[in-house]
């Protein structure tokens, strides 16, 4: 069996991780692992894990990296034929990094890389209030809003940074351009 692609995907708000993501799956048939979407999914199928992760969002409350680990686990285990996974959203700190490497090195396939699209804050805001103006998003139209949610991204992904940069597998992609040209230097990271 050969090794997987196994990426996690990084970038601000505003950075392009959606439209690019869309585009690797597609070149290198990897599976997209989403904690939003694996969390409404498990609650839709009733699952063990999606009945709990329900009862502690309806208190308002962060769902626990051990649950959210549990979804992945059985996202990988239903796609083990699978050439490899794009994870988005996830990790978010070094804890869930640990858990996931903990997940994947024992069945020889590892995060392979972790490709952070870097933009300007400037050019974050001015793309994202584009969208908001287009999307209806409200968290797309406030500029103190998006000030925020780039800061807030800043502070948590630090940490992931340090962590895949001591592994080797932090890559930096300049996410300033055409799409195209965005894509053409994911495709050269990879």
């Amino acid at each position: 069996m050969s090794q997987k692609l196994n990426i996690v995907l990084f970038g601000p708000p505003g950075a392009g991780k959606g439209t690019q993501s869309t585009f690797l799956i597609g070149r290198y048939g990897l599976v997209h692992l989403s904690t939003g979407d694996l969390l409404r999914a498990e609650i839709n199928a009733e699952t063990e894990l999606g009945l709990r992760a329900q009862g502690i969002m309806s208190r308002g409350e962060l769902v626990s990296d051990d649950i959210v680990i549990g979804m992945i686990r059985n996202k990988i285990d239903a796609n083990g034929d699978t050439k490899g996974f794009i994870f988005d959203g996830f990790p978010r700190t070094k804890a869930q990094a640990e858990a996931l490497d903990a997940l994947l090195n024992p069945s020889g396939n590892p995060i392979t890389m972790m490709l952070a699209l870097e933009v300007p804050e400037e050019e974050l805001v001015k793309r994202l209030l584009g969208r908001g103006a287009t999307s209806g998003r409200a968290d797309d139209k406030d500029e103190s809003v998006i000030r925020t949610r780039i800061r807030e991204y800043e502070q948590k992904t630090a940490p992931l940074k340090d962590y895949y940069s001591a592994q080797k597998k932090f890559k930096g992609i300049d996410g300033m351009g055409s799409v195209e040209e965005i894509t053409d230097r994911l495709v050269a990271a990879i």
